[in-house]
């Protein structure tokens, strides 16, 4: 019994940090004024016919905190690579020189910012939302093998141990969340 109950525990924390982990990627696509090779993460290219992630047909970096630039190993890639962040939606307009595509990120207008303030929030939200079902289903977990003859007080620390793991992993969003606020609202 106290073998599942650590088994349940381990599987529980492995479950929130994968929620951790996902709103890490999520807040990086997220822009904050400065250029962030990141920013770019998500896009698909044409290679060939079949879709490819950006940073498999080129290299993405930052010369400065305003620009991108983005070094494409095949000359040819320049077009679709170009037209793939203009498809994007992210408000970036590239620009190519025959050997590399470059992005001036323009600075974030207040409006923008508060916008990207929400989708940060949002982001927050949903985190929060995965790591207490993590919870619950840890809490319902125990209840089930309350009933298949668990001790009670095993029961109780187990609870207790979950609550805790639940309360330092939502302290970690709300660490990264006001880290991202701050980045995005600092003109």
């Amino acid at each position: 019994m106290e073998d599942e109950v650590q088994i349940l525990i381990e599987s529980t924390e492995e479950k929130m940090q994968k929620a951790l982990d996902h709103l890490d990627r999520e807040l990086g696509k997220i822009r904050a004024g400065k250029a962030n090779p990141k920013m770019l993460d998500g896009i698909m290219v044409e290679y060939y016919g079949s879709m490819t992630p950006l940073q498999q047909v080129a290299s993405v970096n930052t010369p400065d905190p305003r620009t991108i630039a983005i070094q494409p190993w095949e000359k040819g890639m320049i077009g679709p690579i170009e037209k793939a962040i203009m498809n994007a939606n992210l408000g970036l307009n590239p620009d190519n020189n025959g050997e590399l595509v470059r992005i001036n990120v323009p600075p974030l207008t207040e409006e923008r910012r508060q916008s990207l303030v929400k989708q940060v929030k949002k982001e927050g939200e949903d985190a929060r939302v995965s790591i207490r079902n993590a919870r619950r289903d840890a809490n319902d977990e125990l209840k089930k093998l309350k009933k298949d003859g668990l001790p009670e007080d095993l029961e109780k620390d187990a609870e207790g141990q979950v609550q805790k793991l639940t309360d330092k992993f939502v302290k970690n969003v709300e660490e990264m969340l006001s880290k991202k606020e701050e980045d995005i609202m600092t003109v």
